[in-house]
C-alpha cells in the first residue's frame, strides 16, 4: 500500500493550503487603507480646517505684501520729487514765462496739488443677504451685489465728462496713463490694492459733475441695483479739499515683440 502523503486526495489538499489568494489580500489592504484614511481625516479634523486652500491664504498674503511695498515706494518717490522741485525753484536761467507754462503743464499732468470745490461718490457692495427691494425682479445672484469694474469706470468717464480738473481714487490721484481695475472684489490701481467701499473725489464745478452722473447711460443701469438690490451709492459735496499729486512713475511701459 503507498503512504498516503502520495495519494492524489492528499497533494490537491496541500496545494490548497499552499495556493496563494490575491481577493484576500487585496480585501486586507483595501480595509488598512481605509483605516489611514479615517484616522487621517480624524486626527485633522481636530484643529484643521481640511477644506482650506492654503495657496489661496498665501496668494492674498502676498498680495497684500506687495501692495504695502507699493505704497512705501510711492511715498519715497513723492519725497524725491519735492526735494527735485526745490532744486528746480532754484534759479536755473529759466524766464517767468517758461516757470509759468512749466508749472501749467505740471497742473494738466496731475503732478501737483490741486486745491478747489470737491465732489465724492462713495460706492459698496450690498449686503450680503440682500433681496429684490422692488416687484417684478428675480432674487439676486452674488454677481448682482457687488462693485464692478466698469461701476468705477463709469464714475471716473463721468466726472471726466463733467469737467473735473483733478481726480482721486481713494488716496491716489488719476493721470492719463492710470487704469482702474478690478480683480474679483477687489480694487487694483497703480501696483496697491483696494477693498470696498470706493471713493472717487473730484475737484471741480459741483453741479456740473452731478449733472455729468446723472446723465451718464452707465450709472443709470447701476442705480437700478442700487434701488432693487441695495448696492451703496453716496455722492456728497466737500467743500473745499487739496487733492494729492500722483506720487508713481510716470514712465511708460509697454511690450516688444520677440524676434
Amino acid at each position: 500500500m503507498s503512504n498516503s502523503a502520495d495519494s492524489p486526495q492528499a497533494g490537491s489538499s496541500a496545494a490548497r493550503r499552499r495556493r496563494f489568494r490575491p481577493v484576500r489580500a487585496l480585501t486586507a489592504a483595501v480595509f488598512a487603507l481605509a483605516g489611514l484614511i479615517f484616522f487621517t481625516s480624524f486626527d485633522t479634523a481636530r484643529g484643521t480646517d481640511i477644506r482650506t486652500d492654503d495657496s489661496l491664504l498665501k496668494l492674498s498674503d502676498l498680495i497684500q505684501e506687495r501692495s504695502r511695498d507699493n505704497g512705501a515706494l510711492d511715498e519715497t518717490n513723492a519725497a524725491l520729487r519735492d526735494d527735485i522741485e526745490a532744486l528746480a525753484e532754484r534759479d536755473d536761467g529759466s524766464t517767468e514765462a517758461e516757470d509759468d507754462k512749466l508749472a501749467a503743464l505740471e497742473r494738466r499732468a496731475g503732478t501737483q496739488e490741486l486745491k478747489g470745490e470737491a465732489l465724492t461718490v462713495t460706492l459698496d457692495d450690498a449686503p450680503p443677504d440682500a433681496t429684490a427691494k422692488l416687484p417684478g425682479y428675480p432674487e439676486p445672484e452674488p454677481d448682482y451685489l457687488v462693485i464692478h469694474q466698469q461701476d468705477l469706470q463709469a464714475v471716473v468717464n463721468a466726472l471726466w465728462q463733467g469737467g473735473a480738473e483733478g481726480i482721486k481714487v481713494m488716496d491716489q490721484r488719476l493721470i492719463s496713463t492710470s487704469a482702474v481695475r478690478c480683480v474679483g472684489n477687489t480694487l487694483i490701481l497703480q501696483g496697491r490694492v483696494y477693498s470696498p467701499p470706493y471713493k472717487v473725489t473730484a475737484v471741480g464745478d459741483p453741479e456740473k459733475l452731478k449733472e455729468a452722473l446723472s446723465a451718464s447711460p452707465a450709472i443709470q443701469n447701476y442705480m437700478v441695483y442700487v434701488n432693487v438690490y441695495g448696492l451703496g451709492w453716496k455722492v456728497e459735496e466737500d467743500g473745499a479739499v487739496t487733492l494729492p499729486g500722483y506720487s508713481g512713475t510716470v514712465d511708460l511701459h509697454y511690450a516688444e515683440p520677440v524676434e
